[in-house]
Parts: structure tokens; C-alpha cells; sequence
């Protein structure tokens, strides 16, 4: 079992998000927007192993950011599964933020420490580049000579570094010889190269009045957005894996390795698991199912969001709204927009 613990940041951080089993410690109070400016005590903080708490007094003034990306990775595995039975839901009050869905070494296990590790990685290496910490800052290793009409300059985001503060302190606990550390440690990297896969070259015009003369140019990190799409994508086409025992000098060591020979193995790209996921139709506290009574559904989607099977075959109901919209919005010259308040019924269908 894969033990996460909590802690506060101080001076009055009062609200814990800490998830059990996902892989670290980690502090992620509802201040996000007054995180940068806590001062961190590392050795108050419960739960750390020793590498994590060297890390952590190594590089304090980072473990913000490190808090932040947990938070964007929430939000995102929020977002990409708003309209499917598991819907990321988060617990108020609660240590184990996600109850015990993540107990089994299910899809969305792998998801949630894929996108909370790309998180992590983003949040600490877009920081850098801001100026936010003195022990980073830009990648000034430019990759490839620059091309016709444009020269390096700006400042390249250093991805090799948040990476590594991912890797280190994220995979601190992930040294056990079984087989859900191999699933945790494969699919922590998996969702940091998520990152690396999407770096992209920006670009800016210098020139008379405009003018797209000389460009300089730099690497990166794309949208979070875009990576939480890349990584839903590799949710839904995870290899499913089968747990195999070695005897090794240092004891019994477990593995995986793929289930299906006939479909082609994963790469370090691709997220793995080796446990069925309930079916999330119905409350189930051992599993830490919700269910899907009273969700709002897609009346005219065959999806997953649709009404068919996100109520799990038990039908919907369906009730009316009103609600206030601006409306007959005219431009004014010059400048200003001008709106009416328009009262619009909508059709609202929830799951029975």
C-alpha cells in the first residue's frame, strides 16, 4: 500500500488536500494564491521520508510551486472527466481528498499520478522561468542551431529541471520491490514526458512598426489543457498489465508485463495498470464510488456524458431553468460594448 500523508504549510494554511494512496506529501490548502509567500518549516512537516525531507530543505523555496502543480493536476483530472461516471471528485474534509478510489491499481490511479506529476513538473518549471526562485531560472542549453529569419532569445523554459523536481521528490517513495511501484514510477514519467512531448517553439517579431524582420524564438511548455488532452487520450488506450514475482538476491521483486501479447507493449509514453475499475454506477464506500444520481447528463450525446450511459440505464429526469444572460451586446465607438439582460429557459437532465 502506497502510504500519502499530509501537513500544513504554515502561518495558517488551515485546509488539507492530501490523498491517500497517490505518492507524496504534500501541503495544498485552499490559499493557493498566498502559497508563494508561506514560509515552509520542512521538518515540521509529518509524513516525509528522509529523501523527501532532504529535498525539501534543499529546495524550499520551490516546494510552492511543487504544492501548485498538485493543484493544477486536480483541477485538470477534474476537467477531462467532468462528463464520465468517475468525475475526479475530491472529498471536503477528508485526508484521502479522493476517498478510496485510488486504492486499487486501476486507469484512473494511473491518470491521476500521471497528470499530478506532468503538474508538478509544469508548475515548478514555468515558475523558474518567471524569476520566482534563485536556484533556477531559464534553459540557456538551446536545442538545435536556429533557423532561417529567427535567433534564440526570450527565455526557454527549463523543463530538465522541473522534471527533476518532480522525479525526485514524487518517486522518493516509489523504491518498493512490488508491482505497484513499478505502476507508479512508470506512469509518474509517463506524465512528465507528456510535458516534453509538447514543448513548442514561441516566437516574437522585432522590426520597424511591427514588422516581422528578426524573430527571437524559445522553447515552451504548452497549455496545461493540452496536456491533460494528450494524457486523457493515453487513459483511454492504457495497456492493461498482469503483476509477476522473481526471486532476486534481495528478495522477492515484482514486475509487470503486458496482458495481451497480441496488442502491441507499452512504451514509457503509455499508462499502465493492472486492476479492474468499478463500474462507478452506484454509491460504494469501499470502493469510493459515488455513483451518478443526480449528475447532469447530455441528453442528445451517445457518449459517456450522454444520459444513456452515464445513468447507468436508469433514466433521467429532466427539469427547466431560467437564467439571466447579457444579450443584443452593441458596440459603441469609441469603446465600449453595451448589453441588455435577456431571461433564457434551458432544459437541465439529471440522472435518476
Amino acid at each position: 500500500m502506497i502510504y500519502l500523508g499530509c501537513f500544513l504549510l504554515l502561518c495558517g494554511l488551515t485546509h488539507v488536500m492530501a490523498s491517500y494512496p497517490i505518492w507524496w506529501s504534500l501541503a495544498v490548502g485552499h490559499q493557493y494564491s498566498s502559497l508563494g509567500t508561506q514560509p515552509i518549516l520542512c521538518g515540521s512537516i509529518p509524513g516525509l521520508v528522509p529523501k523527501q525531507l532532504r529535498f525539501c530543505r534543499n529546495y524550499v523555496e520551490i516546494m510552492p510551486s511543487v504544492a501548485e502543480g498538485v493543484k493544477i493536476g486536480i483541477q485538470e483530472c477534474q476537467h477531462q472527466f467532468r462528463g464520465r461516471r468517475w468525475n475526479c471528485t475530491t472529498i471536503n474534509d477528508s485526508l484521502a481528498i479522493f476517498g478510496p478510489v485510488l486504492d486499487k491499481a486501476t486507469r484512473e490511479s494511473a491518470f491521476v499520478h500521471a497528470i499530478a506529476s506532468a503538474g508538478v513538473a509544469f508548475a515548478v518549471t514555468r515558475a523558474c522561468a518567471e524569476g520566482s526562485a534563485n536556484i533556477c531560472g531559464c534553459d540557456t542549453r538551446h536545442k538545435g542551431p536556429p533557423g532561417e529569419g529567427w535567433k534564440w532569445g526570450g527565455c526557454s523554459e527549463d523543463l530538465e529541471f522541473g522534471s527533476m523536481v518532480s522525479r525526485e521528490f514524487a518517486d522518493a517513495r516509489e523504491n518498493r520491490p512490488d508491482a505497484r511501484s513499478a505502476m507508479n514510477r512508470h506512469n509518474n514519467e509517463a506524465g512528465r514526458m507528456s510535458l516534453n512531448d509538447n514543448m513548442f517553439l514561441k516566437c516574437k517579431c522585432h522590426g520597424l512598426s511591427g514588422s516581422c524582420e528578426v524573430k527571437t524564438c524559445w522553447w515552451s511548455q504548452p497549455d496545461f489543457r493540452v496536456v491533460g488532452d494528450y494524457m486523457k487520450d493515453k487513459y483511454d488506450s492504457a495497456s492493461e498489465m498482469v503483476v509477476e514475482k522473481h526471486k532476486e538476491s534481495r528478495g522477492w521483486v515484482e514486475t509487470l508485463r503486458p496482458k495481451y501479447n497480441y496488442f502491441k507493449p507499452p512504451t514509457e509514453r503509455d499508462l499502465v495498470y493492472y486492476e479492474s475499475s468499478p463500474n462507478f454506477c452506484d454509491p460504494n464506500p469501499e470502493t469510493g464510488s459515488f455513483g451518478t444520481r443526480d449528475r447532469i447528463c447530455n441528453l442528445t450525446s451517445h457518449g459517456i456524458d450522454g444520459c444513456d450511459l452515464l445513468c447507468c440505464g436508469r433514466g433521467h429526469n429532466t427539469r427547466t431553468e431560467k437564467r439571466k444572460e447579457k444579450c443584443h451586446c452593441i458596440f459603441h465607438w469609441c469603446c465600449y460594448v453595451s448589453c441588455q439582460e435577456c431571461v433564457r429557459v434551458y432544459d437541465v437532465h439529471t440522472c435518476k
